[in-house]
């Protein structure tokens, strides 16, 4: 479920034996960017994620946050 929040990036990660724990650093890398602390900074709840198989045989890291209307439109103005 998506908990109300929106998508706000997806990342690529190749096919891994423990996806759960090797999404920990392009996760974190992903958060020291420009776009990843304005995420962290508005969303209203922890951003978070979940893994999907793609069809490249790997992972997409698919990262949600919750937002109120105003940083919600803000994002979709800025980084959509």
């Amino acid at each position: 479920s998506n908990h109300g929040g929106m998508i706000v990036h997806r990342l690529m990660m190749g096919d891994v034996d423990d996806p759960e724990i090797y999404a920990a650093a392009p996760l974190y890398d992903w958060m020291q960017t420009e776009k990843g602390k304005w995420v962290t900074e508005h969303s209203l709840t922890e951003p978070y994620f979940s893994l999907r198989p793609n069809k490249y045989y790997g992972y997409d890291i698919i990262i949600s946050a919750v937002f109120n209307d105003k940083d919600q439109t803000w994002f979709a103005l800025k980084y959509q």
